[in-house]
């Protein structure tokens, strides 16, 4: 494993490079199509160079770890504002999420649907590409930029366009409150209608998940408000007016300890670690969810289900090898989890449109023409 300890050493061993690399930081993501090469780490590049809270602005080498970035920030009252999912539980890895991972990732929680992806809260990049010069875009503050937005290309790219070596992330203040309107015993169709209301009322939902069989195995719908104490307990009060209409039984929580944990049992998917099946992660229209669960489980009864994001987000897991594209829907999937021989004959990441595919065929060309950055992940 080549581990560098800074940018200028990182750059020197992919311009030297003779064949193909494997780019990773923390080892936690095992997504992707297999693919060969010599292991470079990012884990060398690490520590939190800048930190202004009172401009809600962090900067980090890529190899940070995102539990060292979450701390930083805690210490302030702060936090991502994106919420990033813990994979481990899932794929089963080790190892220490980075920050630079996350990135590459474009690695987005439950509170998407309020403040954005993580290319939402990116400010800056510094990365390496596949010829080994060292590439910057953004900065410190939001602004415009011409030709190519990097930011953004940059989240979601997972390594194939260059090794990020740091990130610049704005952040945001903790709240004082938190609270958490539950509502148990509705079908898929009723739940997502309900979180469609509460999305769209003037309450300021951070969270909107349903899950056809929480933790003691009954359906359980949950809409996350955050802010001012007195805010929190009005609009709280108000949902659960709202939510009422809906025939399930209502009950709000307001203990945050008890309301951090039932978000990152939804945020990490919990539901579906320590389990052997496909896990596949599908975006849809929230209203087209149910009819894409109700297909899926007239071949897999037995397949569990979580829905995040309103119902924009369907988690699947099925029979190992199964390829959820095969019914019919509209909207996007991923492979989440997988064997090796079901990531190596099942396309990981969903096929792009033949003019979408020209256009990130000719990116990689412009940033890795030699084809070495993770080759074939992606595919």
């Amino acid at each position: 494993m080549m581990k560098p300890s800074n940018e200028a050493e990182l750059a020197k061993l992919v311009a030297s490079a003779d064949g193909p690399l494997h780019i990773q930081g923390g080892g936690t993501r095992a997504i992707g199509a297999p693919i060969q090469g010599a292991v470079l780490s990012t884990t060398g590049l690490s520590g939190v160079s800048l930190y202004e809270p009172g401009a809600l602005t962090l900067v980090a080498g890529a190899g940070t770890p995102l539990a060292e970035v979450e701390a930083t920030l805690a210490a302030h009252g702060q936090r991502l504002a994106f919420e990033p999912m813990d994979y481990r539980g899932m794929l089963g890895t080790k190892g220490a999420s980075t920050i630079g991972g996350v990135v590459a990732a474009n690695v987005s929680g439950p509170r998407r649907i309020q403040v954005g992806a993580c290319r939402d809260s990116l400010l800056g990049v510094r990365f390496v590409d596949g010829m080994g010069r060292v590439l910057k875009n953004g900065g410190r503050v939001m602004k415009n930029v011409t030709g190519y937005d990097l930011v953004k290309l940059m989240a979601g790219s997972w390594g194939t366009l260059g090794v990020l070596t740091e990130v610049s992330l704005k952040v945001q203040a903790m709240p004082e409150a938190v609270g958490c309107v539950l509502v148990n015993g509705l079908s898929d169709v009723d739940a997502v209608a309900a979180m469609s209301a509460a999305l769209g009322s003037p309450y300021d939902v951070s969270g909107a998940a349903h899950a056809p069989a929480g933790v003691d195995g009954h359906p359980v719908t949950m809409i996350r408000i955050e802010g001012l104490e007195a805010s929190v307990a009005y609009r709280a009060a108000k949902l659960t007016d709202l939510l009422a209409k809906f025939g399930g039984a209502v009950l709000v929580e307001r203990d945050p300890a008890k309301v951090a944990a039932g978000w990152a049992w939804v945020r990490d998917v919990a539901l579906m670690q320590g389990q052997t099946g496909s896990v596949w992660r599908v975006s849809v229209k929230p209203s087209d969810g149910p009819g894409l669960v109700a297909q899926l489980r007239a071949e897999h009864p037995d397949m569990l289900v979580l829905y995040d994001w309103g119902g924009g987000l369907v988690w699947v897991q099925v029979p190992q090898g199964t390829d959820v594209r095969s019914v019919s829907f509209t909207g996007h999937a991923t492979l989440i989890r997988g064997s090796k021989k079901t990531r190596a004959t099942i396309p990981v990441f969903q096929p792009e449109p033949l003019p979408l595919a020209a256009l990130s065929k000719g990116l990689r060309s412009q940033f890795d023409p030699r084809g070495i950055l993770n080759s074939g992940l992606m595919d």
